[in-house]
Protein backbone atom coordinates (compact mmCIF):
# COMPACT_ATOMS: atom_id res chain seq x y z
CA UNK A 1 0.00 0.00 0.00
CA UNK A 2 3.21 2.32 0.81
CA UNK A 3 0.06 4.98 2.32
CA UNK A 4 -0.83 6.82 4.90
CA UNK A 5 -2.84 9.70 6.97
CA UNK A 6 -1.96 12.74 9.45
CA UNK A 7 -4.68 12.73 12.05
CA UNK A 8 -4.78 16.49 13.30
CA UNK A 9 -7.11 18.44 15.77
CA UNK A 10 -9.17 21.09 16.30
CA UNK A 11 -7.69 21.42 20.08
CA UNK A 12 -5.21 19.64 22.13
CA UNK A 13 -6.96 16.72 24.03
CA UNK A 14 -9.96 15.94 20.82
CA UNK A 15 -9.11 12.35 20.80
CA UNK A 16 -6.09 12.13 17.98
CA UNK A 17 -4.52 9.91 20.09
CA UNK A 18 -7.33 7.50 20.77
CA UNK A 19 -8.58 7.54 16.82
CA UNK A 20 -5.17 7.42 15.48
CA UNK A 21 -4.67 4.04 17.85
CA UNK A 22 -8.52 3.08 16.67
CA UNK A 23 -7.72 3.27 12.95
CA UNK A 24 -4.02 1.47 13.51
CA UNK A 25 -5.92 -1.32 15.15
CA UNK A 26 -8.35 -1.50 12.72
CA UNK A 27 -6.53 -1.50 9.98
CA UNK A 28 -3.89 -4.29 11.62
CA UNK A 29 -6.97 -6.28 11.60
CA UNK A 30 -7.40 -5.65 7.97
CA UNK A 31 -4.30 -7.44 7.56
CA UNK A 32 -2.65 -4.28 6.69
CA UNK A 33 1.14 -3.91 7.96
CA UNK A 34 0.79 -0.08 9.68
CA UNK A 35 2.89 1.55 12.23
CA UNK A 36 2.44 4.79 14.20
CA UNK A 37 3.92 8.42 14.32
CA UNK A 38 4.37 11.30 15.90
CA UNK A 39 7.25 13.56 15.03
CA UNK A 40 6.75 15.62 18.27
CA UNK A 41 5.27 15.23 21.14
CA UNK A 42 4.88 17.14 24.41
CA UNK A 43 4.11 15.01 27.38
CA UNK A 44 5.45 13.91 30.95
CA UNK A 45 4.30 10.18 30.35
CA UNK A 46 7.13 8.48 28.29
CA UNK A 47 7.68 4.84 28.04
CA UNK A 48 11.58 3.17 27.20
CA UNK A 49 11.50 0.45 23.98
CA UNK A 50 13.58 -2.35 24.12
CA UNK A 51 16.69 -0.61 22.89
CA UNK A 52 16.89 1.66 25.18
CA UNK A 53 14.79 5.43 23.63
CA UNK A 54 12.77 6.81 25.14
CA UNK A 55 9.65 7.68 23.49
CA UNK A 56 6.36 8.92 23.94
CA UNK A 57 3.71 6.58 26.11
CA UNK A 58 1.21 7.33 23.57
CA UNK A 59 2.68 6.29 20.77
CA UNK A 60 3.71 3.11 22.59
CA UNK A 61 0.34 2.19 22.81
CA UNK A 62 -0.47 3.35 19.45
CA UNK A 63 2.13 0.35 18.20
CA UNK A 64 0.59 -1.90 20.62
CA UNK A 65 -2.69 -1.27 18.58
CA UNK A 66 -1.00 -2.03 15.36
CA UNK A 67 0.81 -4.99 16.98
CA UNK A 68 4.52 -3.57 16.29
CA UNK A 69 7.04 -3.17 18.63
CA UNK A 70 7.68 0.52 19.62
CA UNK A 71 10.85 2.23 18.65
CA UNK A 72 12.07 5.55 18.31
CA UNK A 73 11.25 6.30 14.96
CA UNK A 74 7.66 6.44 16.23
CA UNK A 75 8.62 9.73 18.17
CA UNK A 76 11.56 10.89 16.86
CA UNK A 77 11.37 14.31 19.29
CA UNK A 78 9.83 13.98 22.83
CA UNK A 79 9.41 17.18 24.88
CA UNK A 80 9.50 17.11 28.66
CA UNK A 81 8.10 19.77 30.10
CA UNK A 82 10.31 20.92 33.46
CA UNK A 83 8.01 24.52 33.85
CA UNK A 84 5.75 26.72 31.75
CA UNK A 85 8.92 27.52 29.66
CA UNK A 86 11.30 25.54 29.31
CA UNK A 87 11.17 21.35 28.23
CA UNK A 88 13.91 18.62 28.23
CA UNK A 89 14.26 17.98 24.61
CA UNK A 90 14.30 13.93 23.91
CA UNK A 91 16.20 12.96 20.32
CA UNK A 92 15.87 9.63 18.89
CA UNK A 93 15.16 8.34 22.47
CA UNK A 94 18.28 10.24 24.23
CA UNK A 95 18.10 13.51 26.04
CA UNK A 96 20.07 16.18 24.17
CA UNK A 97 19.73 19.21 26.47
CA UNK A 98 17.19 21.68 28.10
CA UNK A 99 15.90 24.52 25.55
CA UNK A 100 13.17 27.62 26.25
CA UNK A 101 10.12 27.52 24.10
CA UNK A 102 11.63 30.70 22.59
CA UNK A 103 15.00 28.51 21.61
CA UNK A 104 13.22 25.62 20.68
CA UNK A 105 10.67 27.71 18.10
CA UNK A 106 13.32 30.03 17.28
CA UNK A 107 15.60 27.95 15.54
CA UNK A 108 16.42 24.46 16.80
CA UNK A 109 13.02 22.65 15.71
CA UNK A 110 13.35 23.58 12.16
CA UNK A 111 16.89 22.00 12.26
CA UNK A 112 14.94 18.32 13.21
CA UNK A 113 13.01 18.59 10.28
CA UNK A 114 15.30 16.55 8.43
CA UNK A 115 15.54 14.38 11.52
CA UNK A 116 11.84 13.85 11.25
CA UNK A 117 11.30 13.53 7.44
CA UNK A 118 14.05 10.77 7.99
CA UNK A 119 12.17 8.72 10.48
CA UNK A 120 8.69 9.08 8.35
CA UNK A 121 10.57 7.99 5.37
CA UNK A 122 11.95 4.93 6.71
CA UNK A 123 9.17 3.82 8.45
CA UNK A 124 7.32 3.83 5.06
CA UNK A 125 9.91 2.11 3.43
CA UNK A 126 9.21 -0.92 6.09
CA UNK A 127 5.08 -0.68 6.88
CA UNK A 128 2.37 -0.62 3.99
CA UNK A 129 0.65 2.41 5.94
CA UNK A 130 2.02 5.38 8.42
CA UNK A 131 -0.81 6.90 10.52
CA UNK A 132 0.59 9.89 12.09
CA UNK A 133 -0.76 11.95 14.89
CA UNK A 134 -0.46 15.69 15.16
CA UNK A 135 -0.12 17.84 18.44
CA UNK A 136 -2.52 20.89 19.49
CA UNK A 137 -4.10 22.05 16.73
CA UNK A 138 -2.53 22.86 12.55
CA UNK A 139 -4.11 26.28 12.71
CA UNK A 140 -1.48 27.75 15.23
CA UNK A 141 -0.68 29.74 13.06
CA UNK A 142 2.04 32.11 15.31
CA UNK A 143 3.78 28.19 14.96
CA UNK A 144 3.15 27.68 11.39
CA UNK A 145 6.83 28.64 10.18
CA UNK A 146 8.40 26.10 12.57
CA UNK A 147 5.97 23.73 12.09
CA UNK A 148 7.68 19.54 11.69
CA UNK A 149 4.32 17.92 13.23
CA UNK A 150 1.33 18.77 11.75
CA UNK A 151 0.73 20.58 8.53
CA UNK A 152 4.76 20.28 7.75
CA UNK A 153 4.50 16.29 8.06
CA UNK A 154 1.61 16.67 5.73
CA UNK A 155 2.83 18.70 3.18
CA UNK A 156 6.78 16.69 3.54
CA UNK A 157 5.02 13.50 2.75
CA UNK A 158 2.03 14.42 0.83
CA UNK A 159 -0.76 12.78 3.22
CA UNK A 160 -4.11 13.78 3.55
CA UNK A 161 -5.25 15.16 6.75
CA UNK A 162 -8.34 14.28 8.71
CA UNK A 163 -9.09 16.78 11.61
CA UNK A 164 -10.62 15.87 14.66
CA UNK A 165 -13.10 17.81 16.62
CA UNK A 166 -14.42 17.56 20.15
CA UNK A 167 -18.26 17.51 19.81
CA UNK A 168 -18.59 17.21 23.83
CA UNK A 169 -16.42 20.56 24.48
CA UNK A 170 -19.41 22.45 22.33
CA UNK A 171 -18.14 24.65 18.92
CA UNK A 172 -17.70 21.52 16.57
CA UNK A 173 -18.71 23.15 13.80
CA UNK A 174 -16.92 26.41 13.98
CA UNK A 175 -13.88 24.22 15.16
CA UNK A 176 -13.68 22.59 11.42
CA UNK A 177 -14.97 25.64 9.77
CA UNK A 178 -12.07 27.92 11.54
CA UNK A 179 -9.18 25.46 11.52
CA UNK A 180 -9.90 25.15 7.67
CA UNK A 181 -10.27 28.57 6.94
CA UNK A 182 -6.80 29.79 8.81
CA UNK A 183 -4.59 27.51 7.03
CA UNK A 184 -2.62 28.62 4.00
CA UNK A 185 -4.35 27.40 0.56
CA UNK A 186 -1.42 24.45 -0.14
CA UNK A 187 -2.11 23.39 3.50
CA UNK A 188 -5.89 23.32 3.41
CA UNK A 189 -5.35 21.60 -0.15
CA UNK A 190 -4.26 18.39 2.38
CA UNK A 191 -7.48 18.68 4.26
CA UNK A 192 -10.05 15.98 3.39
CA UNK A 193 -12.14 16.07 5.27
CA UNK A 194 -13.52 15.66 9.38
CA UNK A 195 -13.89 13.24 12.45
CA UNK A 196 -16.48 13.85 14.80
CA UNK A 197 -15.76 12.52 18.53
CA UNK A 198 -17.19 11.86 20.88
CA UNK A 199 -20.52 12.71 20.52
CA UNK A 200 -23.91 11.72 22.76
CA UNK A 201 -27.07 11.39 21.11
CA UNK A 202 -29.23 10.80 18.27
CA UNK A 203 -26.92 11.61 14.89
CA UNK A 204 -29.89 11.90 12.42
CA UNK A 205 -29.90 15.39 14.83
CA UNK A 206 -26.22 15.98 14.03
CA UNK A 207 -26.37 15.08 9.98
CA UNK A 208 -28.27 18.62 8.70
CA UNK A 209 -24.93 19.87 10.40
CA UNK A 210 -22.56 18.16 8.80
CA UNK A 211 -24.32 18.70 5.35
CA UNK A 212 -23.75 22.46 5.35
CA UNK A 213 -20.17 21.88 6.62
CA UNK A 214 -19.83 19.84 3.28
CA UNK A 215 -21.34 22.95 1.50
CA UNK A 216 -19.38 25.55 3.27
CA UNK A 217 -16.01 23.32 3.12
CA UNK A 218 -16.37 20.91 0.21
CA UNK A 219 -15.08 18.72 2.41
CA UNK A 220 -16.85 15.45 3.72
CA UNK A 221 -17.08 14.18 7.85
CA UNK A 222 -15.57 10.71 7.87
CA UNK A 223 -17.90 9.74 10.69
CA UNK A 224 -19.00 10.27 13.87
CA UNK A 225 -17.43 8.41 16.98
CA UNK A 226 -19.75 8.29 20.35
CA UNK A 227 -18.88 8.59 23.45
CA UNK A 228 -16.69 5.91 24.89
CA UNK A 229 -16.21 5.39 29.17
CA UNK A 230 -14.47 3.41 30.48
CA UNK A 231 -11.64 3.18 27.48
CA UNK A 232 -8.89 3.41 30.28
CA UNK A 233 -6.60 4.15 27.28
CA UNK A 234 -3.06 6.23 27.85
CA UNK A 235 -3.60 9.92 28.41
CA UNK A 236 0.03 12.28 27.50
CA UNK A 237 -0.22 14.45 29.73
CA UNK A 238 -0.58 14.24 33.51
CA UNK A 239 -0.94 18.36 33.87
CA UNK A 240 -4.50 18.70 33.76
CA UNK A 241 -4.55 16.26 36.46
CA UNK A 242 -2.85 17.57 38.48
CA UNK A 243 -4.44 21.03 38.84
CA UNK A 244 -6.15 22.33 42.09
CA UNK A 245 -9.35 20.41 42.43
CA UNK A 246 -9.33 18.24 40.00
CA UNK A 247 -9.80 14.71 40.65
CA UNK A 248 -9.57 11.60 37.97
CA UNK A 249 -11.34 8.40 39.92
CA UNK A 250 -11.41 5.32 38.36
CA UNK A 251 -14.19 3.71 37.75
CA UNK A 252 -14.60 0.24 40.11
CA UNK A 253 -15.68 -3.27 39.60
CA UNK A 254 -17.60 -4.88 42.14
CA UNK A 255 -14.73 -6.17 44.81
CA UNK A 256 -13.89 -9.96 44.80
CA UNK A 257 -13.65 -9.63 48.32
CA UNK A 258 -15.61 -8.63 51.58
CA UNK A 259 -14.12 -4.68 51.20
CA UNK A 260 -12.94 -2.63 48.89
CA UNK A 261 -9.07 -1.14 48.80
CA UNK A 262 -9.31 2.71 48.39
CA UNK A 263 -5.60 4.45 47.28
CA UNK A 264 -4.71 7.87 47.02
CA UNK A 265 -2.40 9.45 43.92
CA UNK A 266 -0.87 12.60 45.38
CA UNK A 267 -1.23 14.86 42.35
CA UNK A 268 2.41 16.27 42.60
CA UNK A 269 3.65 18.82 40.20
CA UNK A 270 4.89 17.74 36.65
CA UNK A 271 3.58 14.59 37.49
CA UNK A 272 4.89 11.98 34.98
CA UNK A 273 3.94 8.68 34.57
CA UNK A 274 0.76 8.66 36.28
CA UNK A 275 -0.54 5.83 33.94
CA UNK A 276 1.44 3.04 36.66
CA UNK A 277 -1.70 3.09 38.93
CA UNK A 278 -3.97 2.31 35.53
CA UNK A 279 -3.11 -1.78 36.72
CA UNK A 280 -4.43 -0.57 40.21
CA UNK A 281 -7.58 1.03 38.83
CA UNK A 282 -8.26 -2.50 36.52
CA UNK A 283 -8.41 -4.28 39.59
CA UNK A 284 -11.86 -5.26 41.27
CA UNK A 285 -12.76 -3.55 44.07
CA UNK A 286 -9.96 -1.11 43.74
CA UNK A 287 -10.68 2.57 43.79
CA UNK A 288 -8.02 5.01 42.38
CA UNK A 289 -8.52 8.65 42.55
CA UNK A 290 -5.65 11.85 42.45
CA UNK A 291 -5.62 14.26 45.31
CA UNK A 292 -3.86 17.31 46.47
CA UNK A 293 -4.98 17.88 50.53
CA UNK A 294 -3.54 16.14 53.41
CA UNK A 295 -7.40 15.13 54.56
CA UNK A 296 -8.11 13.26 51.39
CA UNK A 297 -5.28 10.78 52.43
CA UNK A 298 -7.24 10.03 55.69
CA UNK A 299 -9.28 7.17 54.57
CA UNK A 300 -6.84 5.72 52.24
CA UNK A 301 -5.46 2.21 52.92
CA UNK A 302 -2.59 3.25 49.80
CA UNK A 303 -0.95 6.39 49.42
CA UNK A 304 0.97 6.38 46.07
CA UNK A 305 3.83 9.68 45.21
CA UNK A 306 4.19 9.20 41.45
CA UNK A 307 7.03 10.36 39.14
CA UNK A 308 7.41 13.64 38.39
CA UNK A 309 9.79 15.81 36.15
CA UNK A 310 10.73 18.29 38.78
CA UNK A 311 11.28 15.86 42.37
CA UNK A 312 12.71 18.88 44.48
CA UNK A 313 9.27 20.83 42.97
CA UNK A 314 7.45 18.17 43.98
CA UNK A 315 8.70 17.78 47.84
CA UNK A 316 8.12 21.34 48.51
CA UNK A 317 4.48 21.24 47.43
CA UNK A 318 3.92 18.09 49.55
CA UNK A 319 5.40 20.01 52.42
CA UNK A 320 3.09 23.15 51.50
CA UNK A 321 -0.21 21.36 51.27
CA UNK A 322 0.65 19.46 54.76
CA UNK A 323 0.81 15.91 52.69
CA UNK A 324 4.57 15.70 53.79
CA UNK A 325 3.63 15.13 57.31
CA UNK A 326 0.60 13.20 56.65
CA UNK A 327 2.57 11.26 54.62
CA UNK A 328 5.51 10.76 57.57
CA UNK A 329 1.90 9.92 59.82
CA UNK A 330 1.07 6.94 58.05
CA UNK A 331 4.59 5.59 57.54
CA UNK A 332 4.87 5.81 61.48
CA UNK A 333 1.66 4.20 62.18
CA UNK A 334 2.39 1.45 59.73
CA UNK A 335 -0.14 2.45 56.81
CA UNK A 336 1.06 1.34 53.66
CA UNK A 337 2.93 4.22 51.25
CA UNK A 338 4.23 3.64 48.23
CA UNK A 339 6.67 6.06 46.23
CA UNK A 340 7.26 5.31 42.18
CA UNK A 341 10.53 6.84 40.70
CA UNK A 342 10.26 10.79 42.25
CA UNK A 343 8.13 9.72 44.10
CA UNK A 344 10.61 7.13 45.72
CA UNK A 345 13.28 9.70 45.43
CA UNK A 346 11.34 12.35 47.95
CA UNK A 347 10.74 9.21 50.56
CA UNK A 348 14.57 8.85 51.33
CA UNK A 349 16.90 11.15 53.60
CA UNK A 350 18.24 13.78 51.02
CA UNK A 351 18.58 14.56 47.56
CA UNK A 352 21.86 16.05 45.74
CA UNK A 353 20.31 17.80 42.35
CA UNK A 354 22.80 19.98 40.49
CA UNK A 355 20.94 18.91 37.51
CA UNK A 356 17.13 18.97 37.18
CA UNK A 357 16.65 21.52 39.46
CA UNK A 358 20.36 22.43 40.07
CA UNK A 359 18.99 22.81 43.77
CA UNK A 360 21.74 21.67 45.71
CA UNK A 361 21.49 19.56 48.71
CA UNK A 362 17.41 19.35 50.18
CA UNK A 363 16.39 17.40 52.50
CA UNK A 364 14.24 14.67 51.56
CA UNK A 365 11.35 13.08 53.53
CA UNK A 366 13.37 10.65 55.71
CA UNK A 367 10.78 7.60 55.72
CA UNK A 368 12.97 5.73 53.64
CA UNK A 369 16.85 4.73 54.02
CA UNK A 370 17.77 6.03 50.93
CA UNK A 371 20.01 8.71 49.39
CA UNK A 372 19.46 10.20 45.90
CA UNK A 373 22.43 12.07 43.74
CA UNK A 374 21.10 13.02 40.24
CA UNK A 375 23.65 12.15 37.42
CA UNK A 376 23.97 14.73 34.23
CA UNK A 377 23.05 10.90 31.97
CA UNK A 378 19.43 9.67 32.10
CA UNK A 379 19.21 5.80 33.13
CA UNK A 380 16.98 4.61 30.24
CA UNK A 381 16.13 0.69 30.78
CA UNK A 382 13.40 -2.24 30.43
CA UNK A 383 14.62 -4.16 33.26
CA UNK A 384 12.98 -7.59 34.93
CA UNK A 385 13.44 -9.11 38.31
CA UNK A 386 11.16 -10.61 41.18
CA UNK A 387 9.15 -8.73 43.87
CA UNK A 388 7.18 -10.55 47.10
CA UNK A 389 8.23 -14.00 45.29
CA UNK A 390 6.52 -13.01 42.32
CA UNK A 391 8.53 -12.27 38.03
CA UNK A 392 8.17 -8.22 37.49
CA UNK A 393 9.62 -6.29 35.23
CA UNK A 394 9.33 -2.70 34.31
CA UNK A 395 10.72 0.74 33.09
CA UNK A 396 12.97 3.27 34.09
CA UNK A 397 13.35 6.90 33.57
CA UNK A 398 15.77 9.06 35.79
CA UNK A 399 18.41 10.77 36.41
CA UNK A 400 18.53 9.96 40.09
CA UNK A 401 21.03 7.36 41.50
CA UNK A 402 19.59 6.03 44.67
CA UNK A 403 22.25 4.87 47.45
CA UNK A 404 20.30 2.26 49.72
CA UNK A 405 21.78 1.84 53.08
CA UNK A 406 19.02 -0.26 54.65
CA UNK A 407 16.03 -1.84 54.58
CA UNK A 408 15.14 -4.52 52.21
CA UNK A 409 15.19 -4.57 48.28
CA UNK A 410 11.99 -3.80 46.44
CA UNK A 411 13.01 -6.03 43.31
CA UNK A 412 15.65 -8.55 43.32
CA UNK A 413 17.09 -10.79 40.61
CA UNK A 414 17.04 -14.63 41.07
CA UNK A 415 19.64 -15.07 43.54
CA UNK A 416 17.99 -12.39 45.81
CA UNK A 417 20.42 -10.08 44.90
CA UNK A 418 18.57 -6.77 45.49
CA UNK A 419 18.81 -4.88 41.77
CA UNK A 420 16.75 -1.96 42.83
CA UNK A 421 14.37 0.26 45.26
CA UNK A 422 14.02 -0.21 49.26
CA UNK A 423 10.89 -1.29 51.36
CA UNK A 424 10.75 -0.27 55.73
CA UNK A 425 7.61 -1.76 57.23
CA UNK A 426 5.20 -0.22 54.77
CA UNK A 427 6.67 1.93 52.66
CA UNK A 428 7.71 0.65 49.58
CA UNK A 429 10.19 2.85 47.06
CA UNK A 430 11.13 1.95 43.60
CA UNK A 431 12.58 3.66 40.32
CA UNK A 432 10.55 1.06 38.63
CA UNK A 433 7.83 2.54 36.13
CA UNK A 434 5.01 -0.18 34.84
CA UNK A 435 5.83 -2.66 37.88
CA UNK A 436 2.78 -3.06 39.05
CA UNK A 437 1.45 -4.25 35.43
CA UNK A 438 3.27 -7.80 36.29
CA UNK A 439 0.00 -9.77 37.60
CA UNK A 440 1.06 -11.90 39.98
CA UNK A 441 3.17 -9.42 41.41
CA UNK A 442 0.19 -6.77 41.93
CA UNK A 443 -1.81 -9.11 44.01
CA UNK A 444 0.45 -9.95 46.24
CA UNK A 445 1.42 -6.41 46.94
CA UNK A 446 -2.17 -5.87 46.78
CA UNK A 447 -2.54 -8.38 49.52
CA UNK A 448 0.07 -7.04 51.90
CA UNK A 449 -1.47 -3.61 51.59
CA UNK A 450 -4.73 -4.70 52.68
CA UNK A 451 -3.49 -6.71 55.40
CA UNK A 452 -1.63 -3.58 56.65
CA UNK A 453 -4.86 -1.23 55.81
CA UNK A 454 -6.56 -3.91 58.12
CA UNK A 455 -9.09 -4.82 55.01
CA UNK A 456 -10.59 -7.70 54.52
CA UNK A 457 -10.04 -7.17 50.26
CA UNK A 458 -9.14 -10.19 48.39
CA UNK A 459 -7.30 -9.15 44.86
CA UNK A 460 -9.11 -11.13 41.71
CA UNK A 461 -7.61 -14.00 41.03
CA UNK A 462 -7.79 -13.93 37.36
CA UNK A 463 -7.10 -9.92 36.27
CA UNK A 464 -4.59 -9.76 33.61
CA UNK A 465 -3.65 -6.46 32.46
CA UNK A 466 -2.39 -7.10 29.30
CA UNK A 467 -5.22 -8.81 27.79
CA UNK A 468 -7.60 -5.99 29.56
CA UNK A 469 -5.74 -3.38 27.50
CA UNK A 470 -5.80 -5.51 24.30
CA UNK A 471 -9.58 -5.70 24.78
CA UNK A 472 -9.68 -1.47 25.16
CA UNK A 473 -7.62 -1.36 22.16
CA UNK A 474 -10.22 -3.64 20.37
CA UNK A 475 -12.96 -1.75 21.18
CA UNK A 476 -10.87 1.63 19.49
CA UNK A 477 -10.90 -0.37 16.35
CA UNK A 478 -14.61 -1.50 16.96
CA UNK A 479 -15.39 2.58 17.47
CA UNK A 480 -13.51 3.02 13.92
CA UNK A 481 -14.70 -0.35 11.74
CA UNK A 482 -18.46 0.29 13.29
CA UNK A 483 -19.20 4.57 12.96
CA UNK A 484 -16.63 5.92 10.37
CA UNK A 485 -16.41 5.40 6.93
CA UNK A 486 -13.91 3.11 6.42
CA UNK A 487 -13.89 2.72 2.80
CA UNK A 488 -13.46 5.93 1.99
CA UNK A 489 -10.79 6.25 4.76
CA UNK A 490 -9.10 2.98 3.23
CA UNK A 491 -9.22 5.33 -0.14
CA UNK A 492 -7.97 7.75 1.39
CA UNK A 493 -4.94 5.74 3.24
CA UNK A 494 -4.00 4.04 0.35
CA UNK A 495 -3.72 7.31 -2.06
CA UNK A 496 -0.94 8.58 -0.16
CA UNK A 497 -1.46 12.09 -1.83
CA UNK A 498 -3.37 15.16 -1.40
CA UNK A 499 -6.98 15.51 -2.24
CA UNK A 500 -6.86 18.34 -3.69
CA UNK A 501 -9.80 20.16 -2.35
CA UNK A 502 -10.55 24.13 -2.39
CA UNK A 503 -9.71 26.95 -0.70
CA UNK A 504 -11.57 28.44 2.11
CA UNK A 505 -11.76 32.19 2.02
CA UNK A 506 -11.71 33.22 5.70
CA UNK A 507 -15.40 35.61 6.21
CA UNK A 508 -17.08 33.03 4.00
CA UNK A 509 -21.00 33.22 4.74
CA UNK A 510 -22.24 30.71 8.13
CA UNK A 511 -24.59 29.26 6.46
CA UNK A 512 -25.24 28.80 2.35
CA UNK A 513 -26.71 31.78 0.91
CA UNK A 514 -26.33 34.06 4.14
CA UNK A 515 -25.93 37.49 3.98
CA UNK A 516 -22.69 38.57 5.47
Amino acid sequence: MSGGLLVAGTTSDAGKSVVTAGICRWLVRRGVKVAPFKAQNMSLNSFVTREGAEIGRAQAMQAQAARVEPTALMNPVLLKPGGDRSSQVVLMGKPVGEMSARGYHGGRQEALFSTVVDCLEQLRSTYDAVICEGAGSPAEINLRRTDIVNMGVARAARFPVVVVGDIDRGGVFASFFGTTALLAAEDQSLIAGYLVNKFRGDVSLLEPGLEMLRDLTGRPTYGVLPFAHGLGIDEEDGLRVSLRGTVRESAVAPPHGEDVLRVAVCAVPLMSNFTDVDALAAEPGVVVRFVDRAEELSDADLVVVPGTRGTVKALAWLRERGLADALARRAAEGRPVLGICGGYQVLGEHIEDEVESRAGRVEGLGLLPVRIRFDREKTLARPVGEALGAPVEGYEIHHGVADVFGGEAFVSDDRGHGLDGCRVGAVWGTHWHGALESDAFRRRFLAEVARAAGRRFVPAPDTAFAALREEQLDRLGDLVEEHADTDALLRLIESGAPPGLPFIAPGAPAVPGSRR
